[in-house]
């Protein structure tokens, strides 16, 4: 079963007095259609009562999630792209409605520089008094902070930063005697012991006037085990329950050694101990040749439902092949269970279920995305903060974009628009108009990872005349544009082309459509292992969409 989509929705947020710009020449693409395939529907098709894992395919890392009433909302990390922090809505834990973004604003955040796995990380969504909250790290922007809203589709107010928080992965605990608490992860006290030596932080925060007050004191040393040196103790979250204080916290790094572990204490401010079963979660002891791995599974964040079970979700990979994944880190979702006091996600060594039995499967309710200015999706995203407007959706449904100097492989903000790669099979089509006016225009398709790995696929204006090319750039020494591995010819009248990449991982089709209609190949079994989370060495994942630029000719 394929998902497909066609959709120009809710839109980007950019301030209501911005104009379209003028960048010269423009690309118009009638229609983007994308289709995804996950080969398990075929296989292990759902039955009423279940649900598949992962609950958000595609890149969504670093989950946090809380429950206001029947309504659960959940939010992710989302780097450099913009806008930022997705939040999403649902009733029964299985089916998600992306609401809106908590970053749509461009005054609330720059992101002009940074690379792609820059800004902002590791959010928390906590909910008080009539008040969202979260807090969160925005890494060479001005680091730790909070916003707040009274609906989590926004607005979003603008950062209250927290300047004497000196870590990432902030944490936000509003205790039963009214005193907020933020934890997370930081230096150890002193020198550290070894590489990657981290520790868990808290302190008390006033919420009146947004400051921290007191001390801060370490909660965490290393980790669970500190004589085995453990690594990048992180992504902590506090919870209460039976009169003890549970610290939940992910350890050994985000890659194949990530676990989640906890502790508990009688005191917010500990001293915490470690669980007689460390970790609750991991899929590091497991053979990775096994069929259809989740790997890198850890930072979690649980919730309880109405019903008073807990359940966790938390992210991991779906590679492909030496533990390589396209889509980077995705949200999964499993039940808690309790014993003797101690919450389990996982016993050791168990594979994570891609299908699960849900006891509040049933019709969701949706919540409508909060209306934005324009016309498109609020899942579509682009790189970094936009300074104007270079998108324009008409009646019909057509997007056009304004070429820009700004390059795929620069840190700023390029006329690109692209979604998430959701499954491992996909394919993107779309029919393209364009007519490039001076040599090293280009417009067409790109699959992104990173500044310094991408395809792009479209029309170019090169020395020789009008060409169809597919680019790559695999590392900074390439050119900026990437390298042509695949050129055809145009008539310099061709102005429309169909474009279609085929994705089976790690294989890449690049299709076109000309004046016959018939679809033909200019390149196949084009090797896509560059364009993994783990080869890029990125936090992010791939996202596919139109672009419109002015560079160097091929």
């Amino acid at each position: 079963m394929w998902r497909a989509a066609l959709t120009f929705g809710a839109a980007l947020l950019l301030a209501a007095n911005t104009a379209a710009a003028d960048t010269g020449t423009t690309a118009t693409f009638r229609a983007i259609h994308y289709a995804a395939h996950n080969p398990l529907d075929d296989t292990q098709p759902l039955k009423p009562g279940e649900y598949r894992n992962p609950i958000l395919p595609g890149f969504h890392p670093d989950p946090s999630i809380v429950r206001v009433g029947a309504d659960y909302y959940l939010v992710n990390s989302s780097f450099a792209f913009y806008p930022g922090l997705p939040i999403y809505h649902s009733r029964d834990l299985v089916h998600w409605t992306q609401i809106g973004d908590a970053i749509d604003h461009p005054e609330m955040f720059d992101f002009s520089g940074l690379g792609v796995a820059r800004a902002v990380f590791a959010p928390t969504i906590r909910y008080h008094a009539g008040l969202f909250y979260i807090v969160n790290t925005c890494i060479e922007c001005g680091f730790n902070y909070v916003i707040t809203a009274k609906s989590p589709a926004g607005p979003w107010s603008k950062p209250v930063f927290l300047p004497s928080v000196d870590g990432i992965d902030t944490d936000l605990f509003f205790d039963d005697d009214g005193r907020v608490w933020v934890a997370n992860n930081g230096p150890p006290i002193g020198t550290p012991r070894y590489d990657g030596h981290r520790a868990l932080w808290i302190q008390e925060l006033e919420l009146a006037t947004m400051t921290m007050i007191g001390s801060r004191k370490v909660i965490v040393d290393g980790g669970v085990h500190p004589a085995d040196k453990p690594i990048w103790t992180e992504g902590p979250h506090i919870f209460k329950k039976d009169g003890f204080y549970y610290l939940i916290a992910a350890e050994g790094g985000t890659a194949g050694q990530h676990s989640e572990t906890v502790y508990r204490s009688t005191a917010i401010t500990g001293p915490y101990t470690p669980g007689p079963t460390n970790p609750i979660l991991t899929q590091r002891d497991l053979d990775p040749a096994r069929p259809n791995p989740v790997y890198a599974t850890g930072h979690a964040d649980f919730v309880q439902t109405r019903k008073g079970d807990w359940w966790a979700v938390f992210l991991g990979t779906r590679p492909y092949s030496a533990n390589l994944s396209s889509m980077g880190r995705e949200t999964f979702m499993l039940p808690v269970t309790w014993r003797d006091g101690w919450p389990l996600v996982l016993p050791a060594k168990a594979v994570v279920p891609q299908v699960v039995s849900i006891p509040l499967y049933g019709p969701a309710p949706r919540l409508n995305a909060r209306r934005k200015m324009g016309t498109l999706a609020p899942d579509w995203l682009m790189l970094r903060t936009p300074k104007q407007r270079w998108y324009h959706v008409d009646s019909a449904n057509s997007l056009t974009l304004d070429a820009s100097i700004e390059s795929l492989s620069g840190t700023g903000n390029p006329t690109f628009l692209a979604k998430r790669q959701s499954e491992r099979t996909e394919i993107v089509t779309t029919d393209l108009a364009y007519a490039p006016s001076r040599m090293g225009d280009h417009a067409g398709l790109a699959a992104f990872a990173d500044e310094d790995h991408f395809y792009t696929f479209g029309i170019w204006q090169t020395a020789l005349g009008r060409a169809l090319i597919v680019t790559l750039r695999n590392g900074h020494d390439d050119p900026a544009e990437g390298k042509a591995i695949a050129t055809l010819p145009l008539d310099m009248a061709t102005s429309h082309v169909r474009l279609r990449i085929r994705i089976s991982d790690p294989d890449y089709a690049f299709d076109y459509a000309l004046t016959d209609r018939k679809w033909h190949t200019l390149l196949s079994h084009a090797d896509s292992t560059m364009l993994a989370s783990e080869r890029s060495n990125q936090f992010t994942g791939l996202v596919i969409g139109p672009y419109a630029a002015r560079g160097s000719a091929q």
